[in-house]
């Protein structure tokens, strides 16, 4: 590992589209720099969601420490605050011992939030957050999906029709406060002072990505995703309303097991949202500024970040 000579220790962001191989560029910064690994994945945070998120193998985690993963337990909800306030006591613990944090991940949200400030939001409620999860259990999230966009056309723009807890947590805003969440969000507050450098694993064309996404798919079934599904589908209080089963590769299976589709159909299905998923992480990426573009297969990379973190 080299030694870096460090003025103010920085925090690094490691950006890239889904199936990009963020895992393996961290892995390669680890070897040579003084880091800590820390997850921004919001399905990884997850204990027993391991094939389907792509989560390291143990052997890695072992070996290439990642701190925010295996936090939570499947049923437990998680918010864009928690990460903030989980991830800043992390990068405090690595600058106390002289580390430099490496931030890793594909939830642009997450890292929007700790980057730019989180907006303050009314505090949830549950009895609000329960007659909106029961609406959407009769009528679908892509109908309440258009029950937002009559409310907050900028907030459903930016929200998937199928991402059941943003479109619940905006519905409920409005509910508790009247105000839209776009209003809300307009006023961010810095929970930070870091300095952050931003990586980002651009060298992959948009047709070699699908190719990974749908190969590695396809992988994550012959490594047993199903069977994972199956596991998690026989606990008594997990539904396929919770938010970490509404994850990406989650749902479709889960609604295979539940018979609501073939195999084939759910496969299709998955492939075809983590392509979304992956459009609109490019698309975050392409609007980030100060952002460094890498190659995760060039040696240079090293001499790239060396003179950044030694500012």
């Amino acid at each position: 590992m080299s030694t870096v000579g460090i003025m103010e220790l920085p925090v690094i962001c490691l950006f890239g589209s889904t199936a990009s191989g963020k895992t393996d560029l961290a892995i390669k910064l680890f070897k040579e720099f003084p880091l800590d690994i820390i997850n921004v994945d919001s399905a990884q945070i997850y204990r027993g969601m391991n094939i389907g998120t792509a989560k390291p193998k143990k052997e890695i985690l072992n070996q290439f420490p990642h701190r925010l993963i295996d936090i939570l337990d499947p049923e437990a909800s998680y918010s864009v605050g928690h990460f903030v306030k989980d991830a800043n006591i992390e990068i405090k613990r690595s600058h106390d011992k002289g580390r430099i944090p490496l931030l890793v991940g594909g939830t642009m949200l997450y890292f929007h939030a700790l980057i730019e400030g989180l907006s303050d939001l009314p505090e949830g409620n549950s009895n609000i957050r329960n007659t909106i999860n029961h609406e959407a259990k009769e009528i679908g999230w892509p109908a309440m999906h258009k029950k937002l966009a009559d409310i907050d056309s900028l907030a459903a723009k930016r929200i998937n029709p199928h991402d059941g807890q943003r479109i619940q947590r905006a519905i409920e805003v409005f509910e508790l406060s009247g105000r839209n969440i776009s209003d809300w969000q307009e006023k961010k507050i810095k929970n930070n002072n870091y300095r952050f450098i931003k990586l980002a694993i651009t060298h992959h064309t948009r047709l070699e990505i699908h190719q990974r996404i749908n190969d590695r798919f396809i992988k994550m079934l012959d490594e047993g995703f199903i069977q994972e599904v199956k596991v998690l589908m026989e606990r008594e209080s997990l539904t396929s309303s919770h938010s970490s089963m509404r994850a990406v590769g989650y749902r479709q299976i889960w609604a295979y097991l539940e018979g609501q589709m073939s195999i084939d159909e759910a496969v299709k299905k998955a492939q075809a949202s983590t392509r979304q998923f992956a459009k609109r992480q490019i698309t975050w990426l392409r609007s980030t500024t100060n952002v460094i573009s890498v190659d995760s297969n060039s040696e240079s990379i090293f001499e790239i970040i060396a003179p950044e973190i030694q500012k």
